[in-house]
């Protein structure tokens, strides 16, 4: 399945779907999250808004919001200390059934840890993972965790790893996913004490098919697979593949309308170059599911643009309507539960 049939088409039929939307903490600010939604709107979703009294929504709901939780925040601070902050306001909506999934570009940890509060773990889930959709050539691929766990053990990427084939399985239709692990090496013996470990409880897992280690060189040349990492190393992988294709797409750009032979050459190359920006283009897929809570939250890229925003909760719109939680919790005891370690409290 291509990534953009995965991240539109199916959204525009998800009717009716309310979707939460964090409108502060955004770097553009909350105009652009507004913009977004206007957009999304026309396709069907709802959005519902969470901000300021005042804010100019184009005639979308609007539930204010006294307090805002900002970048530099510490998150799990500030999700206490700021109940009233848009964030929690529409995490909480959620939780409450007042809206089916909610999606913002804010503080990262501190939408994890509203997550935690208010959405909650799955049971038998040791830490939720952000898992990114990426481009590869003939179809995506998923990596996680991106960002939500700074640090993890080899039995989060082991629950990471199940998550993921899940997630493939169901909502990327991808048939029978492979797992790697990043790495700096593709043998075995290469590494840091984390992903030697985690190769080891990979590899004797048997309802995975795991291949062994994988380099961030070659994560757009193979679909169909699941990749594993700690969500540091996969935060700076996924923010260096988006930042050189936005580079390498700009200065293509520049150097085609350079000249007059390179205007023409870009009137020839311009059919080729809108799909292969519709397939790279991190604003295709506009946002991630944060897997493992026991309801739909999507991530958003801080710096999003509207077009950008508008498709992250047309992604929530898809995740409601082809109920991403509940066919992970209906799988999740006989893969993720049987793979747990120590860690058993769902709500630690």
């Amino acid at each position: 399945m291509a990534l953009e049939t995965y991240v539109g088409n199916g959204a525009r039929r998800a009717a009716r779907v309310r979707v939460a939307v964090d409108t502060m903490g955004a770097d553009r600010g909350p105009e652009e999250v507004v913009l977004g939604a206007l957009e999304a709107a026309e396709d069907g979703v709802a959005p519902v808004l969470f901000g300021p009294r005042g804010l100019d929504t184009g005639g979308l709901e609007l539930v204010e919001s006294t307090q805002t939780i900002g970048m530099q925040d510490k998150p799990a601070e500030a999700v206490r200390t700021k109940p009233d902050s848009s964030l929690v306001l529409a995490c909480r909506a959620v939780a409450k059934g007042e809206a089916d999934a909610v999606i913002s570009a804010g503080n990262t940890g501190a939408m994890l840890a509203a997550g935690l509060l208010e959405l909650r773990r799955l049971p038998g889930v040791q830490r939720p993972a952000i898992a990114v959709p990426l481009p590869a050539n003939g179809a995506p691929s998923v990596m996680l965790d991106c960002g939500a766990n700074a640090d993890a053990r080899p039995e989060h990427l082991l629950q990471f790893a199940h998550m993921g084939s899940i997630f493939a399985e169901e909502i990327l239709e991808l048939q029978n996913p492979t797992v790697r692990l990043l790495s700096i090496g593709e043998e075995a013996e290469k590494g840091n004490q984390l992903t030697l470990e985690a190769h080891r409880v990979l590899a004797g897992d048997s309802l995975l098919d795991f291949r062994g280690n994988v380099e961030s060189r070659n994560l757009l040349e193979t679909p169909g697979q699941v990749v594993v990492c700690d969500g540091f190393t996969g935060n700076v992988c996924l923010k260096a593949i988006e930042g050189t294709i936005l580079t390498v797409l700009g200065s293509l750009r520049e150097q085609l309308r350079a000249t007059r032979r390179g205007l023409i050459a870009g009137l020839l190359m311009r059919p080729a170059a809108r799909s292969l920006r519709a397939r790279l283009d991190p604003d295709v897929y506009g946002g991630a599911y944060l897997l493992g809570l026991r309801h739909l939250a999507v991530i958003a890229h801080g710096n999003s643009s509207c077009h950008a925003i508008a498709n992250a909760i047309r992604l929530a719109g898809r995740g409601v309507q082809h109920q991403v939680v509940e066919r992970l919790a209906e799988r999740v005891g006989e893969r993720v539960v049987a793979s747990a370690g120590p860690e058993t409290d769902p709500q630690k």
